[in-house]
């Protein structure tokens, strides 16, 4: 085929390809408003892991005790600027105008950088409930420096307490470029208490309205799901509360599904492969002890 024949061609499927409305495309809207940077907000995530762990993701010379203080201040600002763009380019995302958001966005952005030391706090008795339910893990520098878990919980309180101030879209980005890293899926709107871990990792799901107590822990594939959805009176799911509430605790063993908006009581242990769509009691044991064979 000719060189004219091959552009003509593609010129054709520019055509359709740029069209708004076609009725074959319904589903995918022309979007152009500004919207978040996948980019930047790695970015942020890179400057937020330096400044939560210092002196293990920088360079040698940030990690000298008297530059650790310096360096802080400098990528605090960096975070700011990145996020004070990105908070910007998010409620644009959201709404027809937004010529008045900037000063919003940077209030926004400010009262995220207030929070952080809150996050590193959470964080510190995360990788502490990691290490002291793990024989494997020989110190903290090693759980920081390698394990799955505290990499998605970071992203995820990052998320949780963006969503709080009420940013659109970027939360929830930030979730599931942590859930592509790690294969640990919890979605920004579920509320974790102090000293949570999970170990393993690979297969967890923790759904958007999900209620996590303090001192709880998860093996790897445990989905903390919804039984089923609310229809509004156009038979579109309603965003309500769903998802399970774990008390203080509680430990939920690999590929554990707990259902609905049930409640699992303070000091309880979900076996392994156990499908629970009903609350249990504080203190319970719940275990699989023989196989079920069809009859």
């Amino acid at each position: 085929m000719n060189r004219a024949k091959i552009l003509e061609q593609i010129q054709r499927n520019v055509e359709r390809l740029s069209a708004a409305n076609l009725p074959e495309y319904k589903y995918i809207p022309l979007h152009q408003k500004p919207s978040p940077s996948i980019t930047s907000l790695r970015e942020i995530m890179r400057l937020l892991r330096t400044v939560i762990f210092p002196g293990f993701f920088g360079t040698e010379q940030e990690a000298k005790h008297g530059s650790i203080q310096y360096y802080t201040g400098v990528y605090l600002e960096q975070i700011y600027d990145l996020l004070h763009e990105q908070i910007y380019n998010g409620l644009c995302f959201e709404v027809e105008r937004c010529c008045d958001s900037k000063e919003h966005a940077s209030e926004i952005a400010i009262a995220f950088i207030n929070k952080i030391p809150h996050i590193k706090y959470l964080l510190s008795t995360d990788v502490k409930a990691i290490l002291d339910g793990d024989p494997a893990a020989k110190s903290p520098s090693e759980i920081i420096f390698c394990y799955p878990a505290i990499h998605a919980i970071l992203y995820q309180r990052v998320a949780h307490e963006l969503l709080k101030l009420e940013v659109p879209v970027i939360p929830r980005i930030i979730t599931e470029m942590a859930h592509s890293d790690t294969g640990i899926d919890i979605h920004p709107g579920a509320s974790i208490g102090e000293y949570f871990s999970i170990d393993h990792g690979t297969g967890v799901v923790i759904g958007q309205t999900t209620i996590i107590g303090n001192h709880v822990r998860l093996y790897q594939g445990v989905t903390l799901g919804a039984k089923n959805f609310t229809l509004d009176e156009e038979g579109l799911p309603m965003d309500i509360p769903r998802h399970p509430i774990i008390e203080d605790y509680v430990t939920i063993y690999s590929n554990a599904s707990i259902l609905g908006r049930i409640t699992i009581g303070r000091g309880s242990v979900i076996g392994g492969n156990i499908w629970l769509t009903n609350s249990v009691p504080p203190n319970s044991k719940v275990l699989q002890t023989r196989a079920v064979e069809d009859k």
